[in-house]
């Protein structure tokens, strides 16, 4: 799993502001997550800023008394679109299709900090190209995807009880109905993985369904109380084995501890919330599950499976192929 921070967007732009033009006037961002890249940008190359609407209409955003001469577009010959990445080029082809419309008397060109591999069709500029699966820091918890992967509770949704509120009683209990949400995804979770007990799955679907959390399925330990799950210890092995089992393509998890070992036991990308990292398999772990799946595909769809690999190679090789042209071009 490709995965970008904050930090990573900020130097992966300085890095595009270098091999831009000098002669960049304004940096236009696509609503909303190209606003920060947008952002990004215009302070590395030291020019004002706006949204799509606003160079449709004509508007600035403010910047204080370092540009406050140039509040109109007259002066302008260069502007630059750009957004945090391309996909599949939805976005970008619509945008381009809107500024399309409006005679602008200067020069507009388009540019994204992450593209895909096919990417490079969209835009004119980009730093760097992230293949999928993907995902980033800014949108990790509000992707469409959340319904392909597996989300702790404690430490993620919400945080983990006190050692007083974790008495496997009342007070437990109490947390359970009355804790406040660390973060409320707009999108449906697919598997919600938890060590509280089953026991406790009233007060957790109860829950969730106030703080209008969506999911599809909640797995919690089946065990009597509090003191035989203590004394198992298995917390990262249970996740394992639900995240081995289910069709998910991604764990994330509060503690650093189960998540490396989530990670070790599966062979699967891990993202842990409490330090912000992907924790990916190693190289020979990543190559053993995908033999391993190979395998199983290949005996399900004998004569489909070849044909569909041929394709995907070749559609690789072939944007690769362009790719490598454009950036020569540049």
């Amino acid at each position: 799993m490709n995965y970008k921070t904050v930090a990573d967007m900020n130097a992966d732009a300085h890095r595009l502001a270098k091999r831009l033009p000098q002669d960049i006037d304004l940096v236009v961002g696509i609503p909303r997550s190209g606003l920060l890249a947008a952002n990004l940008l215009c302070l590395h190359l030291d020019v004002p800023m706006t949204d799509v609407d606003g160079l449709c209409e004509g508007r600035l955003f403010d910047t204080g008394s370092r540009f406050e001469n140039r509040d109109s577009f007259d002066d302008f010959d260069s502007v630059l679109v750009v957004d945090d990445s391309v996909l599949t080029g939805g976005q970008m082809t619509e945008t381009r299709e809107r500024l399309a419309t409006h005679e602008f008397p200067f020069d507009v060109s388009f540019g994204a900090v992450y593209i895909s591999s096919p990417g490079h069709r969209y835009v004119d500029y980009w730093s760097e190209v992230v293949r999928s699966p993907r995902i980033f820091e800014w949108n990790i918890l509000h992707h469409t995807r959340l319904e392909d992967f597996c989300v702790d509770i404690d430490g993620v949704l919400c945080r983990d009880p006190t050692p007083e509120e974790n008495d496997d009683g009342d007070s437990y209990r109490e947390f359970l109905r009355t804790v406040e949400p660390n973060v409320v995804p707009k999108q449906r979770i697919g598997w919600l993985v938890t060590s509280r007990l089953e026991k406790y799955r009233p007060e957790t679907e109860e829950w969730l369904a106030d703080k209008g959390i969506t999911y599809d399925r909640l797995v919690m330990m089946d065990l009597p109380d509090m003191e035989t799950r203590q004394e198992r210890g298995n917390y990262g092995q249970y996740k394992a084995s639900v995240y081995d089992s289910a069709d998910a393509d991604l764990f994330i998890e509060s503690s650093p501890k189960q998540a490396a070992e989530i990670r070790r036991k599966t062979n699967r990308p891990v993202f842990c919330y409490e330090t912000n990292e992907m924790l990916n398999p190693s190289m020979v772990g990543r190559s053993r599950r995908s033999v391993a799946e190979s395998v199983s595909k290949l005996k399900r769809e004998p004569v489909l499976f070849p044909a569909r690999t041929a394709y995907r190679i070749s559609y690789r090789c072939y944007h690769r192929i362009l790719r490598s042209r454009k950036s020569e071009s540049r």
